[in-house]
């Protein structure tokens, strides 16, 4: 099946959607996949953590031709693309972005992103979206939601089809308009700007002012001696 030029494989059970695409680029000549499944056995999230595969959600990953250098961009990018589908279902959805790639809806997150070096010139964005069950453990760093706990009734591939339009459409402007353009967009839409923020990385723990992102998708942070770029870590919210 396609959706575009988008070469859809479905699969009842894989361990991982992203270790399958990872397979798929070593034989790849320009094609565009999205690797998905049901469920997953061995799915994981950022910097290690894993990922629960609750039935009924939303379980891909994208594989493409990209430059990896700018994986900030793109996982910018692949949030705002989520933002955007969940509004164009219900345009009064509480949603907003949280840096680097999370999505939450009303406070809480509803999705996950995984960006990986595949082979050669491929990236894979591996992408969870709680479309009908959040997960809870006591690994969860922050509050879970799904679409349908928020009132948002829609099927998994529904909502996969309506994300890869909207990923087209951003990916052209991208290429039209350069990253400015979007990350404006990811801005606005963004929770936190101009508030004090926590940022937690392996090594220490940064307090400040959330001044937005640069042009490199990095979270810029004021506190009363400079401006900082951070690279990787997570945020957490005062109040």
């Amino acid at each position: 099946m396609t959706v575009n030029d988008w070469q859809i494989m479905a699969f009842d059970e894989l361990e991982s959607t992203n270790d399958t695409a990872l397979v798929y680029s070593r034989q790849a000549k320009g094609e565009r996949y999205v690797i998905k499944a049901n469920r997953q056995t061995k799915g994981r999230g950022r910097r290690g953590r894993s990922w629960l595969s609750l039935s009924g959600n939303l379980f891909f990953s994208l594989l493409f031709e990209f430059d990896i250098t700018k994986a900030g961009e793109l996982a910018l990018l692949c949030s705002l693309n989520l933002q955007q589908c969940i509004n164009k279902i219900r345009d009064d959805a509480d949603v907003c972005l949280k840096w680097p790639n999370d999505v939450l809806l009303n406070g809480a997150k509803v999705s996950g992103i995984l960006l990986e070096k595949a082979e050669g010139n491929y990236v894979i964005a591996g992408i969870g979206v709680n479309i009908k069950q959040s997960p809870q453990n006591a690994e969860m760093l922050y509050p879970t939601i799904s679409l349908k706990e928020a009132g948002i009734d829609i099927e998994a591939d529904e909502f996969l089809r309506l994300y890869l339009e909207s990923f087209d459409n951003n990916m052209k402007l991208l290429e039209d308009k350069d990253f400015d353009y979007l990350r404006r967009q990811w801005v606005d839409k963004a929770k936190g700007i101009g508030k004090t923020i926590v940022v937690k990385q392996n090594d220490k723990i940064l307090k400040g002012i959330f001044a937005g992102v640069d042009d490199d998708a990095c979270l810029l942070l004021k506190d009363n001696e400079a401006l900082h770029k951070i690279l990787v870590g997570d945020v957490f919210y005062e109040g």
